[in-house]
């Protein structure tokens, strides 16, 4: 059974054993291996947003739920981390930079049960594609929260500094969408 604060203590166990995303990828793995487990621990997400599990300068842990259909524009993390979905899937699109803008590069679906990697340098936006709640745990290898990072314009793809209120404000209106057809 999932309990989450031991599942934080296995992540800074991990951290100080390997200071890569390896080892932390392992105890994701273990944990979204029980979907169920983690949905009785946090409860089941009714809406989008993200919660702060864990949160210190080498270590970041957040629970995130998307809505229905939504995307969040290209962005980056200065960091490396580790999605694991418990419920639902989430779309991935990985840019690379070009002179001024981005190109879209690649892409990855995630669904119940994965944990993947996302190496420091990464730049990507996220997509639920279902008709209903997705939700992941998501650990990153620092402070999600500092300053320095950036988010790309989703219309134009220009760069511009991260901005977690217009984030949060994004997760906001998804929510308000999703009441409105629910």
């Amino acid at each position: 059974m999932f309990d989450t604060d031991q599942f934080i203590e296995d992540c800074k166990r991990a951290l100080a054993e390997d200071g890569s995303h390896k080892a932390i990828r392992e105890v994701v793995a273990e944990a979204v291996a029980d979907p169920g487990g983690i949905v009785k621990a946090l409860g089941e997400p009714t809406e989008a947003g993200f919660t702060p599990l864990h949160h210190s300068d080498d270590l970041t842990i957040l629970n995130f739920a998307w809505a229905p259909l939504m995307t969040l524009m290209p962005h980056n993390h200065n960091m490396w981390a580790v999605i694991g979905i418990y419920g639902g899937r989430e779309d991935n699109i990985f840019w690379r930079k070009t002179e001024g803008s981005i190109e879209a590069a690649g892409a990855e679906a995630l669904s119940l049960g994965d944990a993947a990697p996302l190496g420091k340098d990464i730049v990507h936006s996220v997509t639920n594609p279902i008709e209903k709640i997705t939700a992941a745990l998501h650990v990153y290898g620092g402070d999600f929260f500092a300053p320095g990072r950036s988010e790309w314009d989703p219309e134009t793809l220009q760069e511009r500094p991260f901005d977690v209120e217009r984030s949060r404000r994004l997760f906001r209106e998804a929510n308000d969408r999703f009441a409105a057809v629910a």
